[in-house]
């Protein structure tokens, strides 16, 4: 007998059309039990959806502590992401389910993303080439031309804020593009042995987006981290400087950041991901200039989604083993 104590547990999939629209199988999910897969799930069917089964997986379907509660046969909940928000641990504890997250499938997705927000902003790509299908490159009397400036990276400054797997990947990727890198961490003793930590210079967050030409967040959220990015902090950064955030969307106070744009303190924003998602239609961050916004995609590659895929398998299959493992709760 298995940890649920059922010989084949029910397992529900609350929301996995984000994770596969199509393109993968949900074959190792299936092989380990009764597998029920929603695309999406609103809050008033969640109860519904969710009983009798052993095992709950959620990517964003929020599980709060009523829910939990009234849930009795659940054991186990998969989250099919790395950040735990969406689960009330405590309850979970409470109630002896476990709950194991997915910590690193997207690490070098999310780098990669890191960027391409930034050097849309540096180098203003889709910019010109809009302009190249208008006929400006037509009409110009010159081989080239350029109306808004093209920005290298090389000797600028990389602030790096988080250093965990993503943050040390985006630090990689800046010292190969001859950035100096700067780095602010609540415990920064745990990371001085790592590779990626030779080439960067640890400092205080304040001073981090005072220095830095690039600031770009790699932090969770939490209680603590929200609004990280402030007024105080948008006018203490440098006025050519660009903030980019591919981590969570409320660490940025999103009024001073339209603010900060408007008055030109900053030269320019790349976000993956906003405070609400989907956003409102009138997010004051949609009509500022120079800010790129992505609709929370960077995680988003087939190989990083497989990857994803697999590591909740394994969970799961680590958990009907009594052997649970990347356990949050």
């Amino acid at each position: 007998m298995n940890a649920t104590g059922v010989e084949r547990p029910r397992i529900v999939v609350l929301d996995g059309y984000t994770l596969n629209p199509g393109d993968l199988s949900w074959d190792p999910l299936q092989e380990l039990g009764e597998c029920i897969v929603y695309d999406r799930t609103p809050d008033d069917l969640i109860l519904e959806r969710s009983a009798g089964a052993e095992i709950v997986l959620t990517n964003k379907t929020v599980l709060d502590r009523k829910t939990i509660e009234n849930l009795p046969r659940m054991k186990f909940i998969g989250i099919l992401a790395t950040g735990t928000n969406v689960v009330d641990l405590e309850a979970a504890r409470q109630a002896e389910v476990v709950v194991s997250n997915v910590p690193d499938y997207g690490t070098g997705a999310v780098a990669e993303m890191t960027f391409a927000l930034l050097f849309e902003l540096a180098r203003q790509t889709t910019h010109h080439a809009r302009l190249v299908r208008e006929g400006r490159w037509s009409q110009n009397p010159d081989f080239c031309f350029w109306d808004r400036p093209q920005i290298g990276l090389d000797g600028r400054t990389m602030g790096v804020v988080g250093f965990g797997r993503i943050g040390r990947a985006v630090a990689r990727l800046a010292g190969a593009f001859g950035m100096e890198v700067v780095v602010a961490t609540r415990h920064p003793q745990r990371y001085r042995g790592f590779p990626e930590a030779g080439g960067v210079r640890f400092t205080e967050v304040d001073d981090l987006f005072r220095q830095s030409d690039v600031v770009s967040l790699h932090c969770p959220l939490t209680p603590e981290t929200e609004h990280l990015v402030n007024t105080g902090r948008l006018d203490g950064m440098k006025r050519s400087a660009f903030l980019i955030n591919t981590a969570r969307g409320p660490l940025i106070d999103e009024p001073a950041l339209a603010k900060a744009l408007l008055e030109s303190k900053i030269a320019g924003a790349g976000l993956d991901v906003l405070s609400q998602e989907p956003p409102s239609v009138d997010n004051p961050l949609f009509k500022v200039p120079n800010c790129v916004i992505t609709p929370h995609i960077a995680w988003a590659t087939w190989k990083a989604r497989m990857r994803l895929m697999e590591i909740a398998a394994a969970n799961v299959r680590c958990f009907l083993e009594s052997r649970p493992c990347n356990v949050v709760s």
